[in-house]
Parts: C-alpha cells; structure tokens; sequence
C-alpha cells in the first residue's frame, strides 16, 4: 500500500502557516525489515517528540495552561514509565502495569509515518503503538478544534495514516500468532509483548464515543485486536491441519490411515505445546487451551468433510468411520494422558454434520455389496467357483465379527462422553444385521452360526450403551428430592434432555431390537425416578409438599413425552410417578387411599413396603400409615397374582424407610 505523500521530518510551524501543518513526500512503498529489536525507553521518547512539538505549536498559551496533546503526552508518558519502572510478572509472563510518580516531559518530537512503520517492520510493535496513539490523539485535538474545517481532505489523509498503520499492527499480531506454532520454539518474549499490546490498545480506547466523525473513518475506535487473535488462531490451525503428509492412493493403498496417523500425531505435539509453553504466555482470561481446542475440532471437521467427498472404497470407509468414532476422543489423540486436563473435549460439537455421517454409513454398507460382486463374477466362471468363493467370504466374515467386537468394546469402555456413540451402535447393529439378510436372500446362505455371532454383538452392544446412559442419566437422577433439586428453578428438561442425547438415535434402529431398548431406557428412567423418591428421610413441611410434587409431575411428563416421541409405546409407566405426586402434596386421607388403590391396580407388584416407603414420603405416622395399608390390603392382594407389566419388583426400600 502506497502512503499518501507527507514529509519525513517536521519543523516548527512558521507565522504564515497554521500549527502543525507538515508537507511530507515518500516516493516508493515502505520497505519491510525483519530484524527484531526493542529499546527499553521507546515509551519517553514518543511522547517527549510530542511535548516538544506542542510546544513550539502553542507559544501564545497562557501560562499555567497545556493544550490538549501535551496533558495527553504527560498521562501517556506517566503510564509507559510506571510500566517500565514498576511492572510485576502475572499470569506466568504477562505484565502488568503498576503506578509510580508524575514524571516531568522530556523534550522531543514526533515520529513520522514512515518511522512508525518501520517500527512494525521490526517487531517493535509497543514502540510504534506509542506512536501511533500519540499521531491519532493529535489528529482527533486538531479535529476537535476546527482545524480541518475548510481542509477535510487532509482531516481524511491523517485518518487513513492511522488506520494504515494500525492495520499494518493487526497485520503483525495475526503473523505472530500464526507462527506460534510453526516455530521449533516458542518466542515467550514475543507472545507477552503481543498481550500487552492487546491490553494497551484495550484500555486506550475503551472509552471513546460511539459517535463516527465524517471524514475521520475507524479514528479513535476499538481496533478489536483480540477477536483478530482468535481469528488468528483459526487460520493457523487450518494450516497445521493441512500440513499433515498425504500420499495418493496410487502411491500407497494404505493413504488415508497413513494421513489420519500423520494427523493425530502432529496435532497431539501442538497441543502439547500449547499446554506446556504457549499457555503461560496469556493470562487466564484468553482460555487459550480452550480456544486451540476448537480451533482444531472446527479445522478437522472442515477437513474431513473435503475427504467424505472423495470416492472411498469399502476399507477407506471403516478407517475413516472407526477413526472418528473411535480414535479421535481416544488417548491415541485428544484423550491423550499427556494432554490433561487443560485439553478438553466433552463440550466439541460432532466431527461430522448428520449428512456426511450418515452418508459414510450409507456407503460403507453399499460398499459391502463387494461380496455379491465376487459372486457374480466367480458364478460366470463356474457354480463351484461361486460355491468356493461363497464360502471364504464366510469364513473371513464370521471371523471378522467377532474382532470388530472386541475392538469395539476396547475402544468405548473407556472413552469419555462423545455424541457419535450412540449413531456409531445404532449404524453398526443395522450394518451387520442388514448384511446377514441379504446373504439369506440373495445367495441362500445358512446364516445359524452367523445368527448367534449378531444375537452375542447385539446384547454386548446393547449393554455397552445402556451403561453408558445409566452414566449419563445418574447425576442429575441423584438430585431428585434432594433440597438442591427443590430450590432449583433451572431447566425441568435437563433429565429428559441427557437421555435423549442416546435415546433419539434408538428409532433409527432396526425393529424390534431398537424398540426394545427403547421401553427398556422408557423403564430404568422411571424406575430409578421412583427410587430417588422413596429412599429420603428427611421431612417436609406444607408448602415443600406442594412444590414438590409439581416439579415431579412436570418432569415426569416432560421425559415421557419425549420418549413416546421418539417411538416408546410404555404409555403404562408414568403414572406410577403422578400417583405419588398427588399422594405426597395430598392432605385428605381418603384421597390418599384413592391414589394408593391405583398404584396397587396398575402396578401388580408393589409391595407393602413400597406402600409404606410412599406414605412416609407423604410424612404421615407410623400407626397411619399401618391403618391405610391394612385398608387397601385386599386390592394389594388381589392384584399381586394378576398379569401386567413389572415395575417395582425391581426397586428396593431400605428397612429404615419403612419403619421411620
């Protein structure tokens, strides 16, 4: 960018021409040094330019009085010196600026444009933001006091010097950041000197008015240098990620695992990096592990979603399928023990978006037709030949499952929360399920032993994701009747939210198996909804009573409707919790005998200490709560021999509840 002519060095303001008017001439674009030095007194000597300047600018000022630019130059050269005289070390290498006397102006003048930005060139980005302050606070002063009235152009040409130069500023923060992680080391001087440099221009403009002057543009505005730090951030993550070597597929069939290993393996050393070096460099507010976290999630994502557009065969499919459902959340990667705790990945969004997933899957089991192809073409050649080739994809298959299951289950049972879990067992089951179906169909197999081998994956899987949502659920299940729960006026649906998080992904399973595990996630909510419930001692008064049972009436409802949503028909299950609600808030006793009656018509085996675990919810003595069960005792015995769906037998009551 050419600048517009101004002269290089300045001289007092003569009688025939207006204070501060310059001339300046530069005839070729700046030149870009990159040696890197620092002068400890830069601070002083920007601000003495601009007290000298100012003045030989006022000579006609009153005595006692300064003008605009030199009470500005005084504050400014007060701030830079106590940082140099008094800084302390915070955050692990940021500094702070600390307070010390008024200093008296030294004698000086003010650097040019073309200084400034040679300034920048060399790094010397605190110096030249000194400078550029200085030049923007003498522009805004002139303009404030009319001086550019009969001139706006030059009031323009000013304006544009100062965004030049800040931007040239961005310019050299975003090249810093950029290559941070580029380096075989860590420049801490550098990174420290860039924050304070965030915080300077931070707390220079952090009271400007909102109101944009004509003709002056961005002048006297937050530059926003710390979103460009970000942004900065952002684009040198895609650059590592599209740094990791990639052979065609001509070269090497094994490309795509040998690119998802170069990968995992560069980014776990910049992270490291991250964790050990850069960090200390930002004080705690940057969350800097945090903010390089997502930069990577969003540069992979970005970068696997150019590789699901490739034409992948049936082996590229489950690598990339099994590195990002497996190996991405692993310790191979960002689970990595080295990497905690500070990288952290239960908040990242999927990987992939539900489009490019499920178009994956959808090619891998298309890709499976591979072994009717074998058999087609084998077929032509002779029946044995097919018979022959029928049987080797057999084996291999049969075999084959059963390693795929153990590597399933190696990877999952220790692998933290991630929302690809469920997607990954519900694709998995209909894959195998729906390969086993067409070799009935098409070729005839006998599929027995194959039978067993998916019935054993199936109930293994199945167990692998209900323990995974019992762990999910538990937490915010521990909180039922707790005081912490009955003061919580948060969210009524965090519950229903944390079971759909697998639940939802459940009507996309092949029937029956994922109705089943459905009714079966339906149950073991409201089972252990119940338990909760019954199993506290403490009393409540009233008015606790009351709030109680409308907040479990309101959840209940809302974790019920959401699973019938999702395909559940156990319509059967949530009245046993709205029986309870209504006996614990309900103060007549005929009415709890009602309530009590229904629970014991509908649900065939609850027990007698269930009932008086309930009543003792409610707070009612032991000789009332006796007198209601012996009334009811005819229903309880008449139902507990009939049909119907279980839901108690499994609950259990601790003695102590039933006696207290």
């Amino acid at each position: 960018m050419e600048l517009n002519p101004r002269t290089v060095t300045s001289e007092p303001a003569s009688p025939t021409s207006s204070a501060g008017e310059e001339k300046m001439e530069i005839t070729s674009e700046l030149s870009s040094p990159t040696s890197l030095s620092r002068d400890s007194g830069f601070f002083e000597r920007s601000i003495r330019r601009l007290s000298t300047r100012k003045s030989k600018q006022s000579p006609n000022k009153e005595s006692g009085k300064e003008d605009t630019g030199t009470w500005k130059g005084k504050r400014l050269l007060r701030s830079f010196r106590s940082y140099e005289k008094n800084k302390t070390t915070i955050c692990d290498g940021v500094e702070k600026i600390g307070e010390s006397k008024e200093a008296e102006p030294v004698q000086g003048k003010l650097l040019s444009v073309m200084e400034i930005n040679e300034l920048i060139q060399k790094r010397q980005l605190l110096e030249a933001f000194a400078s550029i302050k200085l030049l923007e606070d003498e522009t805004i002063s002139e303009r404030n006091a009319g001086k550019y009235k009969d001139n706006p152009q030059e009031l323009l040409r000013k304006s544009k010097d100062v965004n030049f130069l800040y931007n040239s500023i961005a310019n050299a923060i975003q090249s810093t950041v950029e290559g941070t992680l580029e380096a075989s080391t860590i420049e801490e001087t550098m990174l420290t000197s860039m924050v304070t440099l965030i915080a300077h221009e931070e707390a220079a403009h952090c009271n400007t008015d909102k109101v944009v002057h004509p003709g002056s543009d961005l002048l006297g505005r937050p530059r926003k240098w710390r979103d460009m730090w970000r942004e900065a951030i952002n684009e040198s993550a895609k650059k590592r990620v599209l740094k990791a070597p990639m052979v065609s597929k001509e070269e090497d069939s094994s490309w795509l695992d040998l690119h998802l290993n170069f990968l995992q393996k560069l980014l776990r050393e910049d992270l490291l990096k991250i964790k050990l070096s850069v960090k200390k460099c930002y004080p705690e507010e940057y969350q800097v592990c945090d903010t390089y976290v997502e930069a990577f999630h969003k540069a992979i994502a970005s970068h696997l979603q150019h590789l699901c557009q490739r034409l992948l065969d049936f082996n590229e499919l489950y690598i990339l399928l099994k590195w990002v459902a497996n190996t991405y959340h692993s310790e191979l990667f960002l689970g990595h023990p080295d990497l905690k705790p500070e990288v952290k990945t239960e908040n990242l969004s999927p990987l992939l978006t539900p489009a490019d997933w499920d178009k994956l899957k959808n090619n891998y089991i298309a890709s499976a037709k591979i072994i009717g192809e074998h058999m087609k073409l084998s077929g032509t050649i002779s029946r044995s030949l097919e018979t022959k080739m029928l049987e080797l994809c057999m084996t291999e298959l049969l075999e084959f499952i059963p390693r795929f299951e153990k590597e399933f289950e190696k990877a999952w049972s220790t692998a933290q929360d991630s929302p690809i879990f469920a997607p990954c067992v519900v694709a998995y089951i209909n894959s195998f399920h729906d390969l086993m179906s067409g070799l009935e169909t098409q070729f005839k197999v006998n599929t027995v032993e194959l039978q067993k081998i998916l019935a054993a994956l199936t109930s293994n899987f199945t167990n692998i994701f209900l323990t995974k949502l019992k762990t999910k659920a538990q937490p915010f299940l521990k909180k039922i009747l707790t005081k912490d729960w009955i003061l919580d006026t948060g969210r009524p649906d965090s519950l229903a939210s944390a079971v759909s998080q697998f639940s939802e992904h459940l009507q996309h399973m092949r029937k029956p198996t994922g109705q089943e595990l459905l009714r079966e996630v339906h149950k073991y909510v409201v089972k252990e909804y119940i338990t909760q419930v019954i199993k506290h001692r403490w009393r409540m008064n009233r008015e606790t009573r009351q709030e109680v049972s409308k907040k479990m009436d309101q959840e209940a409802r809302i974790f019920h409707n959401t699973l019938i949503d999702q395909g559940s028909d156990s319509h059967w299950l949530v009245p046993a919790i709205h029986y309870i609600a209504k006996i614990i808030k309900e103060k007549k006793k005929d009415k709890i005998k009602v309530y009590v009656k229904k629970l014991c018509q509908n649900y065939p085996d609850i027990r007698k200490d269930h009932i008086l675990a309930i009543l003792a919810r409610r707070g009612l003595g032991r000789n009332r709560r006796a007198a209601i069960l012996r009334q009811v005792c005819h229903v309880l015995e008449s139902s507990s021999g009939g049909e119907g769906n279980t839901l108690f037998a499994e609950i259990d009551v601790p003695m102590v509840i039933c006696c207290f």
